[in-house]
């Protein structure tokens, strides 16, 4: 892992951009901006996708796997956090004098001057930030925006807008939040996590304090969570907004039904409107107040924002439907920590009707197994039905010996509702051969997890339907 060097001057002007990651859903997203704007891009990963196929179709040189002859002759190289220092490419721009700056730094030089609303938060800030994006535009504005993940119903992370608003997701785990010059800031919660970077709880809570307390215009934060409740007790800011289902809430939701897609009503002062949304889950009711709060501060009606928000319909990776094979629907989501864990299958919960879930968890980082394993298990007992562990996906982490996705099986109080099954294809064979007609198969991780979705729908329809446990 590379930590980023926000103290490093931003070049002036760039002719010819090279991303070394390109294929990430962040990076490819600034690719294409870069793109938008004139700018050569080439870039390369380790393996080929469908996010490199579509950056070559626009014009990028992309490349399978790093080498520095990839480097051609670009002026600025972008790389994220998770490559290695001896990454041949970074290595290479470092030698020749190039500009080499994260891909924080990147956003921030495309931002430029305009106004600005990051979305920050462990949890939500994707679905948020997809979610003002998709707002704004039924309202008829047109932002630029970057997102960590694809909005399904536009089919793009981001996109160059002729408005001077821009809305990114802005992240946390590395601190490279603090480097925007945020106009509004929303926070959906602070849930302490890569406390690899911040050392401690305490210099977790202070960052988001100081992100948002530098927000030049208001901070709307929510109002339920207890993490951003305790940074909200240490702002100085002179405008903020709270959002959320407590009655103190400057924007509440009230009468929230999850029985399907959620639908609320939301309130500020003394105005209110009903609210159908296009997506599961209670967090998604609360994920849509506080883009009703930020639209409501960049001047739209209650009214207004309540309507727009209804015509979110989630972003790729989030409780996303991949395919039904034998009866049995198997879905794929994001979620890698266990609030994020429980929300995503409290959510299912609300449209699974008499069928049983099945979750298959790929624990993400070797750090987070090694101190939330207990908490995995606690959440995946409880609202799985039958959980299958696939072994670590350990990211930009060296393997830590003894630390394997066996620590969230063995965590658990009833043996006989997990198993731990390193191998893909036995996996996807077990997962097949306890499902039955009317189960949800949920894969869980933000790593590789979803690439075994094929894996299980062939698994299902090659064998039999299964006999009651």
């Amino acid at each position: 892992m590379i930590r980023p060097d926000l103290s490093l001057p931003l070049p002036t002007s760039i002719e010819a951009a090279h991303f070394i990651g390109i294929g990430g859903s962040g990076m490819s997203g600034l690719a294409r901006m870069f793109l938008a704007r004139g700018i050569r891009v080439s870039g390369s990963d380790r393996s080929d996708s469908q996010a490199l196929r579509d950056l070559a179709a626009a014009g990028a040189d992309v490349h399978v796997g790093h080498d520095a002859a990839h480097l051609g002759d670009a002026d600025t190289v972008i790389h994220t956090g998770a490559i290695w220092p001896e990454n041949p490419e970074f290595v290479t721009a470092k030698e020749r004098g190039l500009s080499v700056i994260h891909r924080s730094q990147a956003l921030h030089w495309l931002i430029g001057s305009r106004r600005l609303v990051s979305v920050a938060g462990a949890h939500g800030k994707t679905t948020s930030t997809g979610m003002l994006v998709t707002a704004l535009q039924e309202l008829g504005a047109d932002p630029n925006f970057v997102n960590g993940g694809v909005i399904a119903q536009l089919g793009i992370s981001s996109g160059t807008g002729a408005d001077e608003l821009f809305v990114i997701e802005a992240d946390e785990s590395d601190g490279t939040f603090l480097l925007y010059d945020t106009s509004i800031a929303l926070i959906t919660n602070v849930d302490p996590d890569h406390l690899d970077h911040w050392g401690s709880r305490e210099a977790f809570f202070d960052g988001f304090a100081r992100f948002a307390d530098a927000a030049r215009e208001a901070v709307v934060i929510s109002a339920d969570d207890a993490g951003a409740r305790e940074v909200s007790a240490r702002l100085t800011h002179p405008n903020v907004l709270t959002f959320g289902l407590d009655p103190a809430a400057d924007v509440r939701i009230t009468d929230v039904t999850t029985d399907g897609p959620a639908a609320f009503t939301v309130s500020r002062d003394v105005r209110s409107a009903r609210v159908q949304l296009a997506v599961p889950g209670a967090h998604n009711a609360v994920n849509a107040a506080g883009a009703v709060a930020v639209l409501t501060t960049l001047g739209y009606d209650l009214a207004a924002a309540a309507r727009v928000v209804q015509a979110f319909s989630g972003t790729v990776r989030r409780f996303e439907l991949h395919g039904t094979q034998r009866g049995v629907r198997v879905y794929d989501d994001y979620a890698h920590h266990p609030t994020e864990v429980a929300a995503a299958l409290s959510a299912a919960r609300t449209v699974l009707g008499d069928g049983r879930l099945i979750a298959v968890h790929q624990p993400h980082t070797y750090s987070r197994t090694q101190l939330m394993s207990a908490e995995f298990a606690r959440v995946l007992e409880e609202l799985a039905d039958e959980t299958v562990v696939l072994d670590v996906y350990g990211a930009r982490e060296d393997p830590v010996p003894g630390v394997t996705g066996a620590l969230v099986s063995e965590a658990f109080e009833d043996p006989e509702r997990v198993r731990f099954v390193a191998d893909w294809q036995d996996a996807a064979d077990y997962t097949a051969s306890i499902a039955r007609e009317g189960d949800f198969v949920v894969t869980l991780g933000c790593g590789d997890v979803y690439r075994i979705i094929p894996q299980i729908l062939a698994s299902l329809g090659a064998s039999a339907p299964a006999g009651s446990r």
